[in-house]
């Protein structure tokens, strides 16, 4: 049974997406929305900021400062604010998290430099120099069909040395690899593949980072803890309800398809940045039969960016028989 003490950044975390304005600008008022109905209606103990899944490769560096000061000032005094601070530029990376630190950050999220593939040793000294910038703790990002370069099982041992490299999130889809760092590291797994939460909390993930957790972050909370309590079949009867959701909202990049969804939902979200392309009318038919194959419903029809407080919107899961 997973270890629920080595929990650094708690066990439900969601990658948050970053909304925009009509005009491409970011909307700091609608990711304070966000943030708090992430963490106060989808039960999240933590949310990535500036990640993959925020678009971090298109805002600047002064976007990502008072999009991580927004999210604090929201959610910071309840949740763990994690700051992805990952580029392929070891200066870079450093500039950020002393920056996410003054900004009031509880983490770092360090994403493999990408493009480059530098050798292991390479990817062995970026990360420690930004673990050695501040006093955070820090969370990897293994996820190699994005990056290019895995980070190998003898580096992710060596690098669990630092005191301050306390997780991983693993979307290298290799359980067995995954298993085998798990035995030999304190170094707390969350599993960054949505498909995959289940089989990797059963070798001993601490949990999850999540994009379908902006949907469905409650039942994916529910799901940790039936499989804490041993209710394995309450946990698997979740994770296959939820497959539609897995799979339809990764039909293009997962950006696109949360955005779509939130847009659908009235909550803050907005546009996304180019070269992203907007869900067609034709994927956002599709991901409406995906949630509704999984009993998801929510506010569907409003217009995006149409002035929903936070707290009166809440995704529902229907009851059997419902319509």
């Amino acid at each position: 049974m997973v270890d629920t003490k080595n929990r650094p950044f708690g066990k439900m975390l969601t990658a948050m997406v970053t909304p925009m304005l009509d005009d491409g600008e970011l909307d700091y008022e609608g990711a304070a929305r966000l943030a708090t109905y992430l963490v106060d209606e989808q039960n999240n103990d933590g949310l990535i900021i500036s990640g993959t899944t925020g678009e971090s490769p298109t805002t600047s560096d002064d976007e990502k400062d008072r999009l991580l000061r927004a999210v604090v000032e929201a959610v910071g005094d309840r949740a763990r604010v994690i700051a992805g601070v990952g580029t392929n530029d070891t200066r870079h990376s450093v500039r950020l998290a002393k920056a996410a630190e003054k900004a009031g950050a509880h983490g770092l999220l360090t994403v493999t430099p990408y493009y480059n593939k530098p050798p292991q040793e390479g990817l062995i000294r970026h990360f420690t120099e930004i673990a050695d910038t501040t006093d955070l703790p820090v969370m990897l990002y293994d996820i190699p069909h994005r990056t290019g370069t895995p980070i190998a099982s003898e580096t992710l041992v060596r690098l669990a040395e630092h005191p301050r490299i306390v997780a991983n999130k693993d979307a290298k889809d290799n359980i067995g690899a995954s298993s085998w760092v798990m035995e030999r590291t304190d170094l707390a797994f969350y599993c960054g593949t949505d498909i995959l939460n289940l089989p990797l909390l059963s070798v001993g993930a601490a949990g999850f980072v999540s994009v379908v957790g902006h949907i469905v972050g409650a039942d994916l909370r529910e799901m940790i803890d039936a499989f804490e309590k041993g209710e394995v079949g309450q946990a698997l009867a979740i994770h296959r309800r939820l497959t539609p959701v897995y799979t339809g909202m990764f039909r293009t990049q997962g950006v696109i398809t949360t955005k779509a969804i939130l847009n659908q939902f009235g909550l803050p979200s907005g546009p996304v940045r180019t070269p992203l392309t907007d869900a067609s009318v034709e994927l956002q038919a599709l991901l409406r039969e995906d949630l509704a194959a999984a009993g998801v419903k929510g506010p569907i029809g409003l217009a995006p960016h149409q002035a929903v407080p936070a707290s009166a919107v809440r995704v529902e899961r229907l009851t059997e028989g419902s319509v």
